[in-house]
């Protein structure tokens, strides 16, 4: 039985293949076509929001380049000129490919040969008449930017008309420590952030949540407000993503987590478009 594609389900596996997937996305606003580096589940960080079943710690695993070519054509194909939309029963407003998403299970920066991934992707989407017409894009927590094999994929990703969605879910280093469990402090991410966009369009997603019923926490909002009022004077970021869990944890702090409310995340939106920025909120 065929699976029907909604916003609140993410199965990596919904098409039976190893390396790409469809989903309904919420950001993108239609039929996202998502490529999973990250096929052992493993990932640098442990975001405690994290919906990847038995995440691991650890990097992307070897990839099988051959394999990947052969599923994301099979793939087009199937969707620019078979049935999938009726298989998956996409209503007729959302049959159209919105993106082409490197995200999945972990960390797609951790893969060894990031940018050779890139570049294929690019590659294959263009002779498929994909892109430039559809938005090429890679979601990150950027802890790896500072790798030249990451710059080099970032460089690809520009080339192809691609853009960076960079992770900020806290601007303290307390918030950092406690919801991305990352070894990484919030100087280095930041450094990161701005090399990012220096490579390549970058924009900044925020996932804010209600852990606790505590609500947005003051220090959060007013530490995230001045890192950007810091990005705004820097001038090199544009868009801020706000965003809000929509499908059920699968780490341990899971009952402590709920969806942040659209009152408070509309306020907080306009507190950052007073800064300059254009911004889009997903609840």
């Amino acid at each position: 039985m065929v699976s029907v594609l909604t916003t609140t389900s993410h199965n990596r596996d919904v098409a039976g293949l190893k390396y790409v997937y469809p989903v309904l996305s919420r950001r993108a606003g239609g039929l996202s076509i998502g490529v999973n580096f990250n096929t052992n589940n493993a990932c640098n960080w442990r975001c405690i929001y994290c919906q990847v079943p038995d995440l691991k710690i650890g990097a992307a695993p070897e990839m099988d380049f051959q394999l990947l070519e052969d599923e994301l054509r099979f793939f087009l194909d199937d969707v620019l000129n078979g049935d999938f939309y009726k298989r998956f029963q996409v209503h007729e407003g959302q049959r159209i490919i919105k993106d082409i998403a490197v995200s999945g299970n972990g960390e797609p920066t951790s893969l060894k040969d990031f940018a050779r991934a890139v570049t294929l992707i690019g590659q294959i989407a263009t002779e498929g008449g994909v892109l430039p017409h559809s938005n090429f894009v890679l979601i990150t927590n950027g802890s790896l930017v500072h790798q030249s094999k990451v710059q080099e994929g970032l460089k690809s990703l520009k080339e192809y008309g691609g853009e960076v969605w960079f992770k900020l879910d806290s601007a303290t280093e307390q918030g950092k420590a406690f919801i991305n469990n990352a070894g990484q402090n919030c100087q280095s991410g930041l450094d990161n952030l701005l090399l990012s966009a220096t490579l390549c369009p970058t924009k900044l997603q925020i996932c804010l949540f209600d852990y606790d019923k505590q609500g947005l926490p003051a220090k959060e909002k007013v530490a995230f407000l001045s890192v950007l009022k810091m990005l705004q004077a820097n001038g090199s970021l544009k868009k801020v993503m706000l965003y809000t869990i929509a499908r059920p944890s699968l780490q341990p702090e899971a009952v402590h987590l709920q969806p942040l409310s659209v009152a408070t995340m509309t306020a907080f939106a306009e507190e950052i478009r007073l800064l300059g920025f254009d911004v889009s909120i997903n609840a």
